[in-house]
């Protein structure tokens, strides 16, 4: 999922679905920056997506075969609630969680992930799974908030927390439904405009409208994977749009889908209110990781050229989860993470927080050159530092969006 939306999605949880459910509310007056914690990725502020980015970045780790430092690790532990939820971000670990929390979905998912990869945290994991299931729609899937209406992406987090403690995401149900029932759900039909591709949400009138992120979300969940997706085997064909009775043809149609949205330019493009269409380097990333996992690397290669050509200046203004990001999907395609685009990922992302406890022999030169260049520049802090103007261009985006029931911006 996008790092800018994923954090504006926090804003907008924040500010309109504390009513959404009962243990979910909003301070009533804004709160000073919070201090970035040692073990924490990134220099920005972690409010709306501490937990989120440090998930993305011991995941990322992880696949590169970095040993990630013992703090960051616990930080994301110590952010867990006692009944096993995540919020975005707690300034205060130890002070138990209370009304005022705002705890989601996706926190908890990621966080999951990330546990789980690592091992050794069957408890902590156990008790998000279970949080997880017990906030489950009786659609099958799950909202960003506990009691929202359910989302694609929301949906396919969960799966992929699921799929990685070793549960069948198939069994797991309410009312009779499982995750893909929702996810199919969103799926468009073949007769449709954008045949394939999947919906954030149903608008009012119960419509479904093609959301790329939505799309590359609910690929990569159909096919019961997680957030580091997987290297398929390459499919024999291009994957043509037919009737999707269950979820790998929906996953199979949403893969055309996004081969014909990558065709024209070679990435995807997203627009802010009020601004020009721009290039998306979170959702070009996700949508070749998710082609990558349906067994479609090959074409998603001009993507990824388009993004080692192009997303140096956005992963660093991003941090973390960027450069996350972007691990994520060259390693899903078969590319070179010590080589992107001239570019050391790992050792970029490597250099936003705290020192690992340990890396691959062969990339140690290069970690340690991308550490002394970049260390002053790591987080997610530039589109923060914009201006105000542009926050509240998201959250005014995303509410309007969400009364449309489209894409989050």
């Amino acid at each position: 999922m996008n790092v800018v939306r994923r954090t504006a999605a926090a804003l907008a949880a924040t500010a309109v679905m504390g009513a959404a459910a009962p243990a979910v509310a909003a301070t009533s007056s804004p709160s000073p920056p919070a201090a970035i914690p040692d073990g924490l990725y990134g220099t920005s502020d972690p409010k709306y997506d501490g937990v989120w980015r440090q998930s993305l970045a011991l995941l990322a780790q992880d696949t590169a075969g970095v040993r990630p430092a013992a703090k960051a690790v616990d930080w994301l532990v110590g952010q867990q609630c006692a009944n096993g939820a995540f919020a975005p971000f707690r300034a205060d670990g130890a002070k138990a969680c209370d009304a005022k929390v705002v705890v989601d979905t996706n926190s908890t998912a990621a966080a999951v992930q990330a546990l789980a990869a690592l091992g050794g945290h069957d408890a902590a994991t156990g008790k998000a799974v279970g949080w997880l299931k017990s906030v489950q729609n009786k659609d099958g899937g799950w909202g960003y908030a506990p009691g929202g209406a359910s989302d694609a992406n929301s949906t396919a987090v969960v799966i992929g927390a699921l799929a990685a403690v070793g549960e069948q995401p198939a069994r797991v149900t309410k009312g009779g439904n499982s995750p893909y029932d929702a996810l199919l759900k969103l799926a468009l039909p073949c007769d449709a405009k954008d045949a394939g591709a999947f919906a954030y949400q149903p608008d009012k009138k119960g419509e479904l409208a093609a959301n790329a992120d939505a799309t590359a979300a609910a690929v990569v969940g159909a096919l019961g994977k997680g957030l580091t997706g997987a290297a398929a085997k390459p499919a024999d064909d291009s994957p043509a749009c037919a009737d999707a009775s269950d979820a790998g043809q929906a996953a199979r149609n949403g893969a055309a889908y996004l081969i014909k949205a990558l065709a024209k330019d070679r990435h995807l493009t997203s627009a802010m209110p009020g601004a020009e269409p721009q290039p998306d380097y979170g959702n070009t990333a996700d949508a070749v990781l998710a082609l990558a996992t349906a067994g479609q690397a090959d074409r998603a290669a001009g993507a990824v050229r388009w993004l080692e050509a192009n997303s140096a200046q956005w992963a660093r203004a991003n941090g973390p989860a960027a450069y996350a990001e972007l691990i994520l999907a060259a390693n899903a395609a078969r590319a070179d993470v010590r080589d992107f685009g001239g570019q050391d990922l790992v050792g970029l992302l490597n250099a936003t927080g705290p020192r690992p406890a340990s890396v691959p022999a062969s990339a140690s030169a290069k970690a340690h050159s991308a550490e002394a260049g970049e260390k002053d520049d790591s987080g997610s802090g530039v589109w923060w530092t914009v201006g105000g103007c542009f926050v509240v261009g998201i959250v005014v985006g995303l509410l309007s969006s969400r009364r449309n029931k489209r894409r989050r911006p």
